[in-house]
């Protein structure tokens, strides 16, 4: 396994602990799902250059487009929850009262 592959492979695996284990914050969460996405684009650019096939060179940035759009709604979740609850913790979110 090459540095580069390391690197991200473990930026991939600590955006996902970070996920599963540091959920206070609805902020925190939408972070660390935005860690994942860019290190999933990094990971597929390189893997499109070191391969040089050009059928999968638009695939990146497909995946960049559905990251903005991804963070654009989560975004707009934490606004919404923001407004209603008056908090963003997930704790005390409940999704049975909506």
């Amino acid at each position: 396994m090459t540095p580069a592959h390391f690197a991200f492979s473990s930026a991939f695996m600590l955006g996902l602990a970070g996920l599963a284990f540091h959920r206070t914050h609805f902020i925190s969460a939408l972070l660390c799902l935005e860690g994942l996405m860019l290190s999933l684009f990094i990971a597929l650019s390189m893997w499109t250059l070191q391969f040089d096939t050009m059928n999968s060179a638009s695939l990146p940035m497909i995946l960049l487009a559905f990251s903005a759009c991804e963070a654009g709604t989560g975004l707009a979740l934490l606004v919404a929850t923001t407004r209603t609850h008056s908090t963003n913790r997930l704790q005390n979110l409940n999704l049975l009262q909506c």
